[in-house]
């Protein structure tokens, strides 16, 4: 494996040689203008600057770029759960900002209060404290910080291939070679395992998963004897989902060993799995829900931990202390875009448009030889690309042609794990659109992978 390959969980990269030749074929010289200047003043990284394109305009489940070419966006950075600019997410936003645009620390306000309350009567269980933050990574910290001081212990358990943020502490509990090759000494007493990803599994599970997985976090956790915590993604966003006993026999060895399980939603949070919560899949409480993304309503940055009551232990010090923790305009579009979902019955159609989906891809799987697997979870869903249906041999250079057909044809997504075409489209997606977009995917895999 080349370290571009190891670099390719998280999503498809600006550096490969089909970026640049789909970039030469698709945009235009003013367009291209952009980009340059962008170029020139960010600094480059190689899962954003130099740019893939340059949008003027988002609305529901489609986005415009400059050229004036409208696109299905199955990607969204999964913020666009009631799609981009609701209008009753954006009303919400200029009320707010008319009344009370900012709070100072030290002080709260009424729609920090709402949303907190809110949340607390929708997260299952005693999940009753929260705390806000401005933005995901920063939640993660402030989740481990939380764990350290109720436990007194410092030691974490994360999966390989995770993703939990950039920053220093989010890398070091993350499982991605592209955020933590090259950095120097990350955060002591970060322990690793295995993903319940049975179609890759180390422990050789094949199609069925045997939780062997979750039988060697107990192992880890006895062998360690003084973790704080295990931090995972509930559901994997490139995505594998694991089988529903899984976080059972994870949860009751964190209760044998007294570690506390905390669970990274940021991605799903509010609804794209078909529950407002990813765990409620599972019939599992954690003891720290972390939540983002589309909290914000697809246009403010914003995330919360969501904790059990008897975590409440550092009265003495502070535990995120941000200077945007309750800003009243990002909980006034948080509160609009839970109310959204809510009356809207956007996990009645999540899961509905995520049936449909499956089926369908399932039937797209039956007729491709390229096609390995397809998964979902409500409107989180997968589709892998293999050169071989026996041996399941990654097809990174397909999944590539494969993406940017489908770019010029009118549908953004985006590549995880160098193979998976992951697809998390805005949860007001209706039938046309879920349909137009996979035909277009279909379209694409045929012609591409017929080259």
């Amino acid at each position: 494996m080349s370290d571009l390959d190891r670099f390719k969980s998280e999503g498809d990269l600006n550096v490969s040689p089909a970026r640049r030749e789909w970039s030469r074929g698709a945009i235009n010289a003013e367009t291209r203008q952009l980009l340059d200047e962008d170029a020139a003043v960010f600094l480059h990284q190689s899962l954003s600057t130099p740019c893939l394109n340059v949008l003027r305009g988002a609305e529901g489940a489609v986005i415009e770029d400059w050229e004036g070419r409208r696109l299905l966006d199955f990607h969204g950075n999964n913020v666009h759960q009631v799609g981009f600019g609701h209008p009753r997410v954006l009303e919400a936003i200029t009320e707010q900002m008319r009344q009370l645009s900012f709070c100072t620390r030290r002080y709260t306000n009424v729609p920090a209060i709402r949303l907190a309350q809110k949340l607390t009567s929708l997260a299952p269980g005693d999940l009753n404290r929260v705390l806000f933050a401005p933005g995901g990574t920063s939640a993660v910290g402030m989740a481990i910080k939380l764990a350290r001081a109720a436990t007194g212990r410092f030691k974490t358990i994360s999966m390989w291939d995770s993703f939990h943020g950039a920053s220093l502490d989010a890398i070091s509990v993350g499982g991605e070679a592209i955020f933590r090759s090259g950095v120097g000494p990350l955060m002591g007493g970060c322990e690793h395992v295995p993903p319940p990803d049975n179609r890759h599994c180390p422990f050789g599970c094949g199609v069925a998963c045997n939780l062997k997985c979750a039988e060697y976090i107990e192992y880890v956790l006895e062998k360690e004897g003084d973790v704080a915590a295990v931090i995972a993604e509930t559901v994997r966003s490139t995505p594998f989902i694991p089988p529903f006993d899984y976080w059972k026999k994870v949860r009751a060895a964190c209760d044998k060993h007294g570690a506390l399980l905390i669970l990274d939603e940021i991605p799903h949070c509010l609804g794209r799995t078909g529950k407002m919560f990813t765990c409620e899949h599972y019939d599992v409480v954690p003891d720290i829900l972390v939540i983002g993304k589309g909290l914000g309503g697809g246009v403010f940055p914003l995330a919360a931990i969501i904790a059990r009551e008897g975590l409440n232990v550092m009265r003495e010090q502070a535990l995120g202390h941000y200077t945007h923790e309750k800003n009243p305009v990002a909980c006034a579009a948080g509160l609009a875009a839970i109310r959204v979902i809510e009356e809207e019955e956007l996990l009645e159609n999540a899961r509905r448009m995520g049936a449909l989906a499956l089926e369908q891809m399932r039937g797209m799987m039956e007729r491709s030889p390229v096609i390995g697997d397809v998964r979902g979870l409500g409107l989180l869903m997968g589709l892998e690309l293999v050169k071989d249906k026996t041996t399941r041999e990654r097809a990174g250079a397909l999944a590539e042609r494969v993406m940017y057909r489908c770019l010029s044809d009118g549908l953004n997504f985006k590549l995880t794990m160098g193979n998976i075409v992951t697809l998390t489209p805005a949860l007001t997606i209706c039938e046309d659109e879920m349909r137009r977009a996979l035909t277009i995917l279909e379209g694409a895999i045929q012609r591409e992978g017929a080259c």
